[in-house]
């Protein structure tokens, strides 16, 4: 399964604008605000841009490589949604589908409000469905998004365990209280760990199994796993261990030890040459060579905008966008910080990785980095300078 190459020229692309990106990547490289990055531009289905620059830890000799290992952490997700789409497109199951028919723990469930009296359990108006799940509106969260009752016993039931595995998560999950009611809020949340034991329960396999089998080797992914095998470890690029802004020390997990729990929402290592082949797949309305992972309809419903007027108040979903199922998907020409298409839709990982598809122009774009304090940064400046070397 080969990629296609065309010349930044041949795609629209100026490469004078295209050397300006280089040279402010290079420029925070060199005063060691960045260890290195990984980056490729694809235009009308064809790699028109790649770039690689620094070293793939700090103190190392070894340069940034195609083949470097990045944790991708959140971008995760698109891969574990799609995963759930094609099980829908295979009927095991269906977006109106509650989560108790698969866990059912969560018939439990409970809403906690907090009032100045103190905290109350509520019964659902409504189960959390498979489609809450997708698009952020199931009442889950991260205990990272916000201060409240809800995210302080998030934090404290130590949900990112790696002793642990699907089923447990779940069941941890399950006994918590929600922040929302469902359907009624977007954020950000363990939603799409929860979908990560879907998958499994659906499917019959483990998570992992599954996206080896229907997603990442029909794709030509071979270097994306949970975890890396120990020939590889030489692969794996690394942040500063304190942020070079800051001074904080930087943990991130490690991808050498093989984890029982196979995080749905960002636990998976990948490169940026596997990468482009789940975004050139995207681009192509799912399908990729001889590979079609779900229909062009499918896809299409993926990254169309399933909040409608349901609130969202959160500085990770921007202006101007909504929420599909399993991407943030652009609403508006203006509104938003950055640059980009009605139509477009993208997401990141929290260590600095991010791609956007804009069917529109006809582009996608992925970039990887270990920088997780500076990761907004690097975004926005990746984003900007992409469109900016647009030459039609």
């Amino acid at each position: 399964m080969n990629i296609e190459w065309s010349s930044p020229q041949a795609a629209g692309l100026n490469p004078d604008r295209l050397q300006r990106l280089a040279a402010a990547l290079q420029s925070d490289i060199d005063r060691a605000r960045l260890p290195g990055a990984v980056a490729a531009i694809g235009r009308r289905g064809r790699i028109a841009w790649t770039h690689r620059a620094g070293v793939q830890a700090p103190g190392s000799n070894a340069p940034m490589a195609d083949d470097t290992l990045f944790r991708i952490f959140s971008m995760t997700k698109p891969i574990v949604s799609l995963a759930i789409m094609m099980l829908l497109e295979d009927f095991r199951l269906k977006l109106v589908d509650p989560v108790e028919r698969f866990i059912p723990e969560f018939a439990q469930a409970r809403v906690l409000i907090e009032g100045p009296d103190g905290n109350r359990l509520a019964p659902l108006q409504r189960s959390i469905t498979v489609q809450d799940l997708l698009r952020h509106t199931s009442g889950l969260t991260y205990d990272f998004v916000g201060a409240g009752e809800v995210h302080r016993r998030y934090a404290a039931a130590k949900l990112h365990e790696p002793t642990q595995d699907n089923a447990e998560q779940a069941r941890r999950l399950a006994a918590l209280p929600l922040a929302h009611q469902p359907g009624t809020q977007w954020e950000y949340s363990r939603s799409t760990d929860l979908l990560g034991r879907l998958v499994e329960i659906a499917s019959g396999q483990s998570l992992g199994a599954f996206l080896r089998e229907r997603i990442l080797q029909p794709l030509g992914m071979k270097d994306t796993a949970f975890h890396v095998e120990p020939a590889q470890h030489h692969r794996i690029a690394e942040p500063f261990a304190q942020d070079p802004d800051s001074g904080a020390a930087v943990k991130l997990f490690d991808p050498r030890r093989q984890p029982r729990f196979e995080s749905g929402g960002g636990g998976l290592v990948s490169t940026v040459p596997d990468y482009v082949r789940f975004l050139k797949m995207l681009a192509g309305g799912g399908r990729l060579d001889d590979a079609r992972l779900v229909s062009r309809d499918t896809l299409a419903f993926m990254t169309a905008d399933h909040l409608g007027g349901i609130r969202r108040d959160s500085p990770l979903l921007p202006p101007g966008h909504g929420f599909g199922l399993g991407f943030a998907v652009r609403t508006e020409p203006g509104v938003a910080p950055l640059p980009g298409s009605v139509g477009s839709y993208f997401w990141g990982g929290i260590a600095g990785t991010t791609f956007w598809v804009d069917p529109a122009r006809e582009l996608f774009a992925v970039m990887m980095v270990q920088a997780p304090v500076q990761r907004d940064e690097y975004r926005a400046l990746f984003r900007t300078m992409v469109y900016a070397a647009l030459d039609d």
